[in-house]
């Protein structure tokens, strides 16, 4: 939290103050302890002061620093209150603020911290106050039942007010840090489709000038006698050329050398692609593609290698692999209308603890490594160390859902865990390859 913006607050909280306290004492001429008030009022003018002399506006709080400072505005207003009526005062709702304050800011600690705090200062006010300003000859004697309704109704609105904020503050926090991550490992594909592309590029460009350094070394070795001393260099400088004009027919073939970030392979080869790199440690992966039977005769379709679907897959086939007792078995499926895959282990399957909140950042029943704490508002850490944390299946499901499909994870009856995507027709076998749109 800015320190500019807790000073703003408390400006804003004291021209409040000072206008009620005008207008009850000067407008309406109700009796009330004035100089206890403007000095009560007082006190938050001088903190803010010395807070702005001694710190630049851009200074950040820590969760101590903003803990203090926040329960400086309680006991202010508790006194405020205390002078004022107490919790019969109308603006004893405002203990809510520095509490909603805190839950949207701070951790899950500091929050509690300053909710007891509200929790005393309303208690004390409640039971002992000074007489709420009112005409003079006209006292005005709240029931002791209304008077604790409104103490429970304060007591039950900081509490939920609070729960209720740093909740959505937490998951907020969470999502946009899962999205960072997730956005962090489509650059790296994206580099590394560029480096295929880049090569490709390079293979053609290089081509013919390596090609015409062979054809000048084959004429200089053809110049030379036997026993000529530089005869042995020239020709290492054709076996040379030839064989770089090897490497870069490889590199421009994407059937025999690097794929293109573009290149398109059937759904079932892209698959097997795919899973080649998780398979070993005894564990057998599977890859069967077949129509739906709806259809019969249907080609296979032709998918896109968008980097998207590489590694929203690879990260779905690697998890799957790491559960897995034995075997993965991945299913593709194709018809008319759309084309599917499915991934299926034979391991656990999904913990019951998580498996309402599959798909959601930082959650995984992952040995060694559990769901973020919820007194945590946000990760820390390297992408590195996050993907062992449930950030995996997090980032496979966003990217698969920004090529057009609908991921979906269950528990089958016969045991392990399942992983199914369904894409419209066209979205990755379409003529173009897939637009991602942003989540």
């Amino acid at each position: 939290m800015r320190l500019r913006t807790l000073s703003n607050l408390r400006w804003l909280a004291i021209a409040g103050q000072s206008a009620a306290l005008f207008l009850v004492y000067f407008a309406l001429g109700y009796p009330l302890p004035l100089s206890y008030c403007v000095a009560a009022i007082a006190a938050s003018i001088v903190l803010n002061v010395v807070l702005a002399v001694r710190y630049p506006a851009s200074h950040r709080l820590a969760n101590r620093e903003a803990t203090l400072y926040l329960a400086f505005d309680v006991v202010q207003l508790a006194a405020l209150l205390y002078f004022t009526g107490g919790i019969a005062n109308p603006f004893a709702l405002m203990f809510v603020a520095p509490v909603v304050i805190a839950a949207a800011t701070l951790n899950l600690g500091n929050t509690l911290i300053l909710a007891f705090i509200a929790f005393i200062s309303v208690s004390i006010i409640g039971m002992v106050h000074r007489p709420l300003p009112w005409p003079p000859g006209e006292p005005l004697l709240l029931p002791q039942l209304y008077q604790a309704g409104i103490w429970a109704a304060l007591i039950l609105g900081i509490g939920f007010t609070s729960v209720y904020a740093w909740r959505i503050a937490s998951e907020s926090t969470r999502m946009s840090a899962g999205l960072a991550a997730t956005q962090l490992a489509l650059s790296r594909e994206h580099r590394l489709a560029s480096i295929g592309a880049l090569a490709t590029a390079a293979a053609h460009e290089l081509g013919t000038p390596l090609g015409t350094i062979a054809v000048v070394a084959r004429e200089l070795e053809r110049g030379m006698k036997e026993n000529s001393p530089e005869i042995e260099d020239v020709r290492l400088l054709r076996a040379q050329a030839e064989r770089c004009r090897a490497i870069i027919a490889r590199l421009a073939n994407p059937e025999e050398g690097m794929l293109g970030a573009t290149q398109r392979l059937p759904l079932g080869a892209l698959l097997d692609d795919i899973a080649s790199a998780y398979r070993g440690d005894g564990i057998e992966i599977a890859v069967s593609a077949a129509d739906a039977g709806e259809s019969p005769g249907l080609p296979e379709p032709q998918v896109w290698r968008a980097p998207e679907l590489l590694h929203g897959l690879g990260n779905i086939i690697e998890n799957a692999a790491d559960f897995a007792s034995s075997k993965v078995n991945i299913a593709a499926q194709w018809e008319a209308a759309r084309l599917s895959v499915v991934i299926e282990d034979d391991g656990p399957g999904f913990a019951p603890e998580i498996y309402e909140r599959i798909g959601e950042p930082y959650v995984t029943s992952r040995p060694g490594h559990h769901a973020l704490g919820e007194t945590e508002m946000g990760p820390r850490g390297s992408l590195d160390e996050h993907e062992g944390m449930g950030l995996g299946f997090f980032i496979a499901k966003v990217l698969l859902e920004q090529t057009g499909g609908v991921v979906k994870a269950v528990n089958p009856p016969g045991g392990g865990a399942r992983v199914s995507i369904v894409w419209p027709r066209g979205v990755i076998d379409g003529a173009q390859p897939p637009a991602t749109t942003p989540d």
